[in-house]
């Protein structure tokens, strides 16, 4: 880092909106003079932080000289900044701006609150686990790419997609379907939770597979071993693989998508950790009222 500071955090603001703008002004104000460089790729210019390109942010992830990375926004802008800082051990320390993720803090935390938590350090991370993916075709790798919530590959016309299910290195099932998702346990509660897969804890090590809209009897979602391979074989023309809707890539007719879960987790922070439960009451407005307690 460099002389005069000791400590470096990374600022991702939603860019067009205006409540996360604000957030992070106010949040810039309350931070000055406590020896912290903000730094930021986002596009929007902020007083006193330092614009980095994706390659300057790239080599401070990569030598570790950044301590936090603090994002006002949604679960996508979450997503994204997860992204940015891929491989590293930096927490991500998620405020949503608008309505409840599971990505970030279960309540909004004030400013001043928010602000003091990076200046003490005062917030815990908890690991998520993370997909990794990679396309063959011909018998050789022409892709490859990670996903924090969920893998699909999906119809890319209004015909079905045929699909040829292997599960550690055996087969399980064809068919034609609007697509499968293979989803973490922090995306089951993402695409696959809307498509009817089941809600898996944080906690929990597994992988979920949803095939969607199968015509076939044997079509259930499934919950597997984290440590299975996961093939899927495309024996239609086309179908397309999207990677928690951010990284897309077009899939032919005999390719093979290669799934397993990933040893490189990342890391999400929480000034007031909260159990998943109460994320989930949160989140669907469960009705709880009238709980007396153990």
């Amino acid at each position: 880092m460099s002389n005069d500071t000791s400590r470096r955090v990374l600022l991702v603001v939603h860019p067009t909106r205006i409540d996360a703008k604000n957030a992070a002004e106010e949040l810039l104000s309350k931070l000055a003079g406590h020896n912290l460089e903000i730094v930021s790729t986002t596009e929007i210019d902020f007083s006193g932080v330092r614009r980095l390109s994706s390659v300057e942010l790239e080599l401070l992830v990569s030598k570790a000289e950044i301590e936090l990375a603090v994002v006002l926004g949604g679960d996508g802008t979450i997503l994204r900044a997860a992204e940015s800082i891929r491989g590293s051990s930096i927490p991500v320390l998620g405020v949503n701006m608008g309505h409840v993720g599971f990505l970030a803090q279960i309540g909004r935390p004030s400013i001043s609150e928010l602000a003091s938590a990076i200046v003490g350090k005062n917030y815990e991370s908890e690991r998520r686990m993370v997909l990794q993916y990679r396309v063959e075709r011909g018998g050789e790798t022409i892709s490859h790419g990670w996903a924090l919530n969920e893998v699909t590959i999906e119809r890319s016309s209004e015909a079905m997609v045929q699909l040829l299910l292997q599960i550690d290195h055996r087969p399980l099932s064809r068919w034609g379907c609007d697509g499968i998702i293979c989803a973490t346990p922090t995306g089951s509660t993402a695409y696959a939770f809307s498509a009817g897969g089941p809600i898996v804890w944080p906690e929990v090590q597994a992988l979920v597979l949803l095939p969607l809209a199968a015509h076939a009897l044997f079509s259930r979602p499934m919950v597997i071993s984290p440590d299975s391979v996961i093939a899927v074989d495309i024996e239609s023309e086309e179908a397309t693989l999207s990677a928690d809707g951010l990284r897309k890539f077009q899939l032919i007719e005999n390719d093979r998508v290669i799934l397993t879960s990933d040893n490189s987790p990342v890391k999400l922070a929480h000034i007031d950790p909260a159990l998943f439960t109460d994320r989930l009451v949160a989140k669907f407005k469960l009705p709880v009222e009238g709980w007396r307690g153990e």
